[in-house]
């Protein structure tokens, strides 16, 4: 299995016999570097990237996903290669799964159901017993609601009582999540990570015959992959949050000097993208034991295993039980 590469510098990319070639604009000389084709899974880039379409028709046959960051670390988007896995069939069920209210809901629920069993979990274990109180109750508003835009609604709340503690649990600022812009560092830190985590599961998908723009509980739109952000709400607390609270509170490697503060608000700067980046993959690295499967696998990898478990479900094979957290 390839890697993922990570580039903060403008660089140009190129294909050199069977190997990608980089070009990279340091301060003051241009850094060459060559790897294998088979080394590389996908590549993120987070400055200006210069590329021929030899080297995207060389990407898309080797099934390598390109990530695209502006300067300032907002996503703008992914070089998908055309599907290798294509199924009519599965297409027509998403569809299907969509259309019909009752199939959709059941869908949409278990996104909702696992993303606020997963933050209380996280508040159980940190004994914030009042706020975990309050989600218990908006999981019990979520078995009787009757459309994907009411559990949007109830989620929200849940997640407006979660942040509530994240000042305590971190000793920095917060106040409210603020996006568009992100209006202080952990508001920053959660848009960021959760830009990266959308894109690592938008490349899982890819593995599989899902249509990553047929959703359930988020609307499918123009210029989105919303089955990403679908599959997200389950793993931001456990791959985004949890990184924020140990970058922060125990180890310490982020602090003032990584943020910059812009007419966009508040943005990590390249120093602290790059700290973020670093520990985020190193998290998805991770090897644990997996109890259904009986072996080590990689935190990686339960996003790939989710999109099977969704794709089975759609097909009629087994139920869709989402990852709900017990560590």
């Amino acid at each position: 299995m390839g890697k993922s590469y990570y580039i903060f510098s403008p660089v140009k990319i190129r294909r050199k016999e069977n190997t990608v070639y980089f070009e990279i604009k340091k301060e003051k000389n241009i850094e060459k570097r060559t790897i294998p084709v088979e080394e590389v899974e996908e590549i993120f880039f987070f400055n200006e990237v210069e590329m021929n379409s030899r080297f995207l028709s060389f990407a898309s046959h080797y099934n390598i996903v390109l990530h695209f960051f502006n300067y300032y670390g907002y996503y703008t988007g992914s070089f998908y290669p055309r599907g290798k896995n294509p199924a009519g069939y599965v297409i027509v069920k998403q569809v299907e799964h969509y259309i019909e209210r009752k199939k959709r809901m059941q869908l949409a629920r278990k996104f909702v159901e696992a993303s606020l069993h997963n933050i209380r979990r996280i508040l159980q274990k940190r004994k914030y017993t009042q706020e975990e109180q309050k989600i218990k109750e908006y999981e019990e508003l979520v078995e009787k609601t009757s459309t994907p835009s009411e559990l949007m609604v109830h989620e929200a709340h849940a997640r407006r009582a979660y942040y509530s503690v994240w000042e305590k649990i971190t000793g920095w600022d917060f106040k409210s999540r603020e996006m568009h812009p992100p209006l202080n560092e952990l508001n920053a830190l959660i848009s960021f990570g959760n830009a990266l985590l959308y894109a690592e599961i938008l490349k899982e998908l890819y593995k599989t015959p899902l249509n990553p723009t047929i959703s359930y509980l988020h609307e499918p739109g123009e210029k989105r992959f919303s089955l990403s952000l679908d599959i997200a709400e389950i793993f931001k607390p456990l791959f985004v949050d949890r990184l924020i609270f140990r970058l922060i509170s125990q180890r310490k490697l982020l602090k003032e000097k990584h943020f910059i503060a812009c007419s966009n608000g508040t943005l990590l700067n390249e120093e602290g993208r790059k700290v973020f980046v670093q520990e985020f993959d190193g998290l998805l690295n991770t090897v644990i034991l997996h109890r259904s499967l009986r072996r080590k696998v990689k935190y990686r990898t339960l996003l790939r295993l989710e999109a099977y478990k969704l794709l089975k479900h759609i097909i009629g094979e087994k139920p869709y039980k989402p990852l709900k957290v017990w560590w």
